[in-house]
Parts: C-alpha cells; sequence; structure tokens
C-alpha cells in the first residue's frame, strides 16, 4: 500500500511501519488449530485473536498481502492496488494481479467498503502495519468477514510477513515451494561469492532521497536494498546514527555534503536501480556529485546496481538474487 520513490509518502511510510506486528500463536508462525473441528481456527494478529476459516474459500487482499496470495494461488475474489509490486510479478501473477477485481487503492484511506462486501469474502486479510490500521473503518469490515491484519515493521520483515499472510489464507504449501526455491538459490550465491564478498564493508543507496531537500537515502543491514544482498554475504556496515522506529533503524537521510562522511569507508558500494535498469532521480542525484565520483569505492569501480529492491515475495526475490548475481558477477574477476 505504498507507493515506490515518491518524497511525499516517505514520511508516511516511516510512520507507518513504526509500531511491531504480532506474530501468530505458535513459534513457527502457524494459527492455533483449536475449533478446526468446527471448521475454524484462531489466528493472531496485529488486529488481536481471530477466529477464521480453517479453509478459506473466498479471500480478499490488500497492501502486502497481495503478492504474497497471488503468488501462492490464493483463492482471491478482491484486492487493492499494488502499483509498486507490478514490474517485479510473473507475466502469469500479473495477469492475476490485472484481472481481480480491486476493492481497494493505493493507500488504506482508499478502501471500498462496497465492493468487498460485495465480493462475499469469508476473509479479509490486511496487509498494512499497525499505524495505518487507523484509516480503516475496523468494524465495518468485520461485519463482512473476519479480518485477520498483518503488517511489517522493517523492510526486511516481509519474509515473516508474507508467511502470516499465506498461512491465515490456507496457502503454505505453495508458498514454502517458492520459499525453498528462493533459499536454494540464495545457499547457490552465497557458495558463489564466499570468497570475496564477505570481506567487503559496503553501502548502500536507496531510492527514498529527497532531491528538494538535497537528502540521499543510506540504507545499512535490514533495509530495501540490503536484506536480499544479505542472504547471499554481503556485510553493509554502519548503524543509523540517530535510530528511530520502523525504517528509520535501518535507513537515514543525511545531506549531500555529507557523502564523503557516510560512505567514505566502503570498500564497494550498492545502488537501487529500477527494474529495467534505469536510475531513480533520487540516485542519479547522488551519482551527479562530484563527492560521489571522489569516494573511494568508486573511484576503483566498485559501484554495483541492484534491481528489484522492493521484493516483498519469495518470488519476487528470486529477481532479485539474479539481478544480484549480474551486478557482482566481476568481483570474481579482480
Amino acid at each position: 500500500m505504498f507507493a515506490r520513490r515518491s518524497a511525499g509518502l516517505v514520511g508516511a511510510l516511516t510512520l507507518a511501519l513504526a509500531l511491531t506486528a504480532c506474530g501468530s500463536s505458535s513459534d513457527s508462525g502457524t494459527a492455533d488449530t483449536s475449533g478446526k473441528e468446527n471448521g475454524t481456527r484462531v489466528f493472531t494478529a496485529d488486529n488481536g485473536k481471530v477466529t477464521i476459516p480453517a479453509d478459506p474459500q473466498r479471500v480478499v487482499a490488500t497492501g502486502y498481502a497481495v503478492p504474497t496470495l497471488i503468488e501462492a494461488g490464493a483463492p482471491l475474489v478482491g484486492i487493492s492496488s499494488w502499483q509498486r509490486g507490478e514490474a517485479l510479478m510473473s507475466d502469469e501473477d500479473l495477469a492475476t494481479y490485472k484481472k481481480l477485481t480491486k476493492v481497494a487503492g493505493e493507500s488504506a484511506a482508499e478502501t471500498n467498503y462496497e465492493a468487498i462486501a460485495e465480493a462475499e469474502p469469508d476473509l479479509i486479510v490486511l496487509g498494512v502495519p499497525t499505524p495505518v490500521l487507523g484509516d480503516i473503518d475496523m468494524e465495518r469490515l468485520k461485519s463482512i468477514a473476519p479480518v485477520v491484519a498483518v503488517g511489517p515493521t522493517v523492510p526486511s520483515q516481509w519474509r515473516e510477513v508474507s508467511r502470516k499472510h499465506a498461512d491465515a489464507a490456507g496457502v503454505l504449501d505453495d508458498y514454502d515451494e517458492v520459499k525453498g526455491e528462493y533459499e536454494a538459490k540464495a545457499a547457490e550465491l552465497k557458495k558463489k561469492y564466499q570468497a570475496v564478498l564477505p570481506q567487503l564493508k559496503l553501502g548502500h543507496v536507496g531510492s527514498y532521497g529527497d532531491t528538494s531537500k538535497g537528502t540521499f537515502q543510506r540504507e545499512f543491514g535490514g533495509s530495501w536494498g540490503t536484506s536480499v544482498a544479505q542472504d547471499i554475504g554481503a556485510v553493509y556496515y554502519g548503524k543509523v546514527k540517530k535510530a528511530g522506529p520502523g525504517s528509520q533503524s535501518v535507513s537515514e537521510y543525511p545531506s549531500i555534503e555529507e557523502l564523503s562522511d557516510s560512505l567514505g569507508e566502503a570498500d564497494a558500494i550498492t545502488y537501487s536501480v529500477d527494474p529495467d535498469g534505469g536510475v531513480p532521480e533520487s540516485v542519479q542525484y547522488v551519482m551527479d556529485s562530484k563527492l560521489w565520483k571522489n569516494l573511494p569505492a568508486v573511484k576503483k569501480g566498485m559501484a554495483f546496481p541492484i534491481a528489484y529492491t522492493e521484493a516483498a515475495t519469495y518470488g519476487d526475490a528470486l529477481k532479485t538474487l539474479d539481478a544480484i548475481d549480474t551486478s557482482f558477477a566481476p568481483l570474481l574477476d579482480r
């Protein structure tokens, strides 16, 4: 439910990621199955313990739940818009996404309750952070169907959050299949780069910088542009100077004049690019700076683009791994 690279939405996104999403009632992330003999089970979500169908047949999904449940083949009857993830979807998933009835827009405030009611769901899965729930009439939704709300606290938490979405919708088998593919690919690449990657101190320039304010985004471990690379052994050094809640704990927005102080110690720098390889305006702003050109890592040709940094599912992240592999390949020749 968040638009990418819109400077006006950065503050809202940061606020939205401020609170901690609750897990489900067991250590594995699955719901309590007591009551399953009655065709229901109890699921612990951000909005408390919710009695949901044990085998949902008509699911409405919003926010982060949209790409996960499309990918896992959930029985969806309505979704919110998820424009930020369209470029990451497979052709088949994109076709499904376009075909499904849109019952909400890009923000929680754009929820169409009449459209949700007309879809006659037996389960509603809200993939939005807890603070955003204030923009939703939960009582109205609960009058339509049981509501499970599970959202991320930091960008890298898409892994845990997506599993809970799949669990609630009853599609863990398909979900785990794709998860297994990702983990196998990540392990393969970790072995491939084990002699060179872990020894490097990396920094990352993200695409949430605000050029109008003369700032850039420095991302640390666990952020949008770094977490998948970390799965193959990348080490992002440093930490946020003044850590705040949510995403403020894994990224910061220094002025462009602070570029040398921020990334001067990096052995290598990665930076976010669009799925087609294009450089976002906020990143190009950094690369056009004389300070960028004088960074030791840049002078040594150790700056690497990473596409698909908006991954929110394991299927998405497989594309991120491929993009990272292509970008890091020159490291093996050094």
